[in-house]
């Protein structure tokens, strides 16, 4: 058991952030199954994510509704050529779905539509320019919540704990910004988003996901994944159904969940489906490690290749 542990990968599913136009085109234009996922998700969703993801415009596919099932689909697809099964697998945030599908929990449609619908009530739960996210860089997560507990207006809260020294805060606006002058870091970025995720303003998406959630069959799982909520490992449908209700208003606790694989006890890692932000997390996480892990990538026929024959 253990030494099967060393010789199979950890596999990462990314999540928002990591998406870019042109994601999925060379599976598709490669692969039977990769043209056969992307019209299941067409028609799972009614609409073209097949042409949002080739094509763009980037407006669109930056929109939540629709970043969020473009990355499902692209990193079902790169794990469903891979053709090898983890030993442990872990998603970031929208990931976890990705994880659960290829862990056969979660049915490809629902999970589809469920990110879709996440994203869309993520976006509408908090009006466009009330929140906001910013990245802290080169700071520790104990000073990053000592800063927040010292603003007084507003909410504002950790979202993500990426790695030792980047942590990511939401909220209310002038509370991330009130936060930020608290702290005074060596460097921050406000990000991207339209809404502050992962924060209690993020409450009334969770309760409208967690009622389509229960309309969902979850079965327990052909190998386990690391939940983002509590960073720790998991191998029923109850309980993946349970952190994926919990997960919108809590923090992404990546650093934790990354820490329960250091130390050489698997393989290597791979990261499958756009982008390469878990693997850059991975090396400045596995900086502290006994020994530095190893991350490739799974976006494109040309880096499958790669992949197959590391884990052949």
């Amino acid at each position: 058991m253990e030494g099967d542990r060393m010789k199979k990968p950890v596999f990462l599913f990314p999540g928002q952030g990591s998406q870019e136009i042109g994601m999925g085109t060379k599976f598709y234009e490669d692969s039977a199954l990769a043209r056969e996922f992307f019209a299941r998700a067409d028609d799972a969703l009614g609409y073209e994510i097949s042409k949002i993801c080739f094509e763009g415009p980037e407006e669109k596919l930056k929109m939540t509704e629709n970043t969020q099932p473009a990355l499902l689909v692209v990193s079902v697809i790169a794990y469903s050529l891979l053709q090898t099964k983890p030993a442990v697998a872990a998603g970031h945030s929208l990931g976890e779905y990705s994880a659960l599908v290829a862990a056969g929990a979660l049915a490809f449609e629902a999970a589809v539509c469920l990110v879709h619908n996440r994203g869309k009530y993520m976006q509408e739960a908090v009006p466009v320019g009330v929140g906001a996210m910013a990245a802290v860089l080169g700071v520790s997560y104990d000073e990053v919540k000592s800063a927040l507990a010292k603003v007084a207006q507003g909410v504002v809260e950790i979202a993500n704990w990426n790695s030792k020294q980047q942590i990511v805060i939401a909220g209310h606006e002038q509370a991330v910004k009130d936060a930020l002058s608290a702290l005074n870091p060596p460097r921050s970025v406000f990000l991207p988003v339209s809404a502050p995720f992962h924060c209690q303003l993020m409450a009334p998406a969770e309760k409208r996901l967690s009622s389509d959630l229960d309309e969902v069959e979850f079965k327990d799982l052909e190998f386990p994944i690391i939940t983002n909520v509590d960073a720790r490992i998991i191998h029923t449908g109850d309980e993946a159904r349970d952190s994926l209700k919990r997960q919108v208003t809590r923090p992404v606790l990546w650093y934790k969940s990354m820490e329960l694989l250091k130390d050489g006890q698997y393989g290597f890692f791979v990261e499958l489906g756009s982008g390469k932000v878990l693997s850059g997390l991975l090396k400045r996480i596995g900086r502290e490690w006994s020994s530095s892990p190893v991350c490739l990538n799974v976006s494109d026929p040309a880096s499958l290749t790669l992949a197959k024959e590391a884990t052949g």
